[in-house]
């Protein structure tokens, strides 16, 4: 029987990542509350157990004194066995053997209850550390119910909650479906880790290009920033730190097949890799892309770039909708005001003819 709970506990330790010893402190008060509530006891109860033989020994701890006024929790000195005396002072503590008796079947079924208590906790405990360390960076997880609009994941151990404000816009959930999530925040509760994610967040996007882009993960590459309308439009301005690496060319991949993969991860959401540039007039300019721009004019104390481009590209700059123009500004951190040539010139004409007459 003894042999056999140290076999479980070891199985307990190797399949859910609990600690041996934790899991045998645990029986070890369980026994004690069960123990004192099975037979009344309300001596100082300790009780241990062999982590290699599971055998279970019991326990009074006592108080050494010159007198004895309380028999319960103190011994005298005159009554400890002359060995012990040479052992023992008076203040410490000594524990003394009982005979212990079989458990009766409640006192069992309390131990069993409160062991399987305490192993959940422990387990709880182990999810927590173990996902908080993910906190800011990307799972795979399964899709496995839909409550009130919520998706609830599967991540193996635990589950994670994706919130209706954190999904893209008009992409499908359904069971079974398999996706990355980056991890916004790990919770603790009295049920365990509450794990939020997100599927709109920037973090995911620039995660996501770590794993696929061997020169990011490797420091070769850098993200400099991330522009994003989730399931929409996405602008990523990247950096080599050596010259020889073009980083828009290692961001894309061989025919496209790296931003391909992070595309199809994120409902065909379309990403245009901006080159990054210490030159302000030159990044903005970068980010308008795939917009050619003719001129760039800075007006610094407002922080704004007046942008011109050929009367052809003026659509293609502002975007359907502005969101080109909107995803640069927010990418490059300068307000764009976008006019072309054509109505600049026009402008310039009126201007001048109003200075004549």
């Amino acid at each position: 029987m003894q042999g056999d709970i140290i076999r479980v506990l070891s199985e307990i330790e190797k399949e859910k990542g609990i600690s041996k010893d934790i899991l045998i402190k645990a029986i070890e008060s369980a026994l004690t509350s069960a123990y004192k509530k099975n037979y009344g006891i309300k001596n100082d109860i300790e009780i241990n157990m062999c982590k290699d033989t599971g055998k279970i020994r019991v326990f009074n701890k006592k108080t050494v004194v010159k007198k004895t006024t309380n028999s319960i929790n103190e011994i005298s000195l005159d009554e400890l066995d002359v060995s012990d005396r040479e052992k023992y002072s008076v203040g410490d503590t000594i524990l003394i053997e009982i005979t212990t008796q079989e458990f009766g079947r409640i006192a069992a079924q309390t131990a069993k209850q409160v062991i399987v208590q305490k192993i959940r906790e422990a387990e709880r405990n182990v999810i927590y550390e173990q996902y908080i360390d993910k906190e800011r960076d990307i799972v795979t997880g399964v899709v496995q119910r839909i409550e009130q609009k919520s998706v609830i994941l599967d991540l193996g151990r635990t589950e994670a909650i994706l919130l209706p404000n954190e999904q893209i816009k008009g992409e499908e959930y359904y069971k079974g479906k398999r996706m990355k999530v980056y991890i916004v925040e790990v919770r603790k509760t009295s049920k365990g880790p509450r794990i939020l994610t997100s599927r709109t967040h920037p973090e995911l996007l620039k995660r996501l290009f770590e794993l696929e882009v061997p020169e990011i993960h490797e420091g070769l590459v850098e993200i400099k920033n991330i522009a994003r309308e989730a399931g929409k439009r996405s602008k990523v301005a990247v950096y080599s730190k050596d010259e020889k690496i073009d980083p828009v060319g290692a961001c894309i991949g061989d025919r496209g097949s790296r931003i391909k993969s992070i595309m199809m991860e994120l409902k065909d959401e379309k990403i245009d890799i901006v080159r990054w540039s210490d030159d302000d007039k030159v990044f903005i300019s970068n980010s308008l892309s795939p917009a050619k721009v003719t001129v760039v004019e800075l007006i610094e104390k407002d922080k704004k770039a007046i942008v011109k481009v050929s009367d052809k590209q003026l659509s293609l700059a502002i975007g359907k909708e502005g969101q080109n123009a909107r995803l640069a500004a927010k990418l490059t951190g300068w307000k764009i005001d976008i006019k072309s040539e054509i109505e600049d010139k026009d402008k310039n004409k009126m201007e001048s003819h109003d200075d004549t007459t």
